[in-house]
């Protein structure tokens, strides 16, 4: 998750591993994770991950069990105490605009849900892609699914850390993602939550509440 200092302050970050251990929680998890561990196979020969806005390091961790050497990056003091005392992963405190590596010190750098928090999204998959070898992981909350439409009722309704969110549909990430890498990139979705009962044939439709997507660059730039 990305954290601004102030928005994902200690509250939050105490809190926010909790959520995983609820049903709803578990199930997101698990789902989520099986679409994003899907595109990790568009990148067979990537061995390192930055992940941006890494929160508590849920997906840091999970993406080192997957055999990558992952790095967390998150500007919220509260957030990344949090890292240390859960699992220990390498650290770095510093903002999406501003990473603080060189040019392709990466295979791959990753956003999950932390896109929907940055005030220049555009800019901050442009400062992503500068560091990453091969391309970039993108986890989002589906701003057409009926989650994305009940979180932003709830969030009308009472103060959550959504308030200020701002959701992408598949569409349109994939126009963010051609806008810094050019429109001939190759770009994969998955999606990922979608509503019970959902029928098979309409699966493709990307009305599932957290989109997955890969942009895949030349890996021997």
């Amino acid at each position: 998750m990305a954290s601004g200092p102030k928005l994902f302050g200690e509250r939050v970050a105490l809190q926010y591993e909790s959520w995983y251990a609820t049903a709803q929680g578990r199930r997101a998890d698990a789902e989520e994770k099986d679409a994003l561990g899907s595109l990790l196979e568009c990148f067979p020969r990537a061995r390192s991950v930055l992940e941006v806005g890494c929160g508590t390091g849920h997906f840091t961790r999970w993406l080192g069990h997957q055999g990558l050497g992952a790095v967390g990056l998150d500007i919220s003091l509260a957030m990344l105490a949090q890292v240390q005392v859960l699992d220990g992963v390498p650290l770095v405190r510093s903002d999406a605009l501003r990473l603080p590596f060189a040019d392709g010190a990466f295979d791959l750098v990753a956003f999950i849900t932390t896109l929907e928090f940055l005030e220049r999204p555009r800019n901050a998959l442009a400062e992503a892609l500068r560091v990453a070898r091969q391309g970039l992981l993108l986890g989002v909350l589906n701003r057409w699914s009926p989650l994305g439409l009940l979180r932003r009722i709830v969030g009308l309704q009472r103060s959550t850390v959504y308030d200020t969110a701002r959701f992408f549909g598949s569409a349109e990430l994939r126009r963010l993602l051609r806008s810094v890498a050019g429109e001939e990139a190759r770009v994969v979705w998955r999606q990922a939550l979608l509503p019970r009962g959902w029928p098979r044939a309409l699966g493709q439709i990307p009305w599932g509440g957290f989109i997955g997507m890969a942009l895949v660059v030349d890996s021997a730039r």
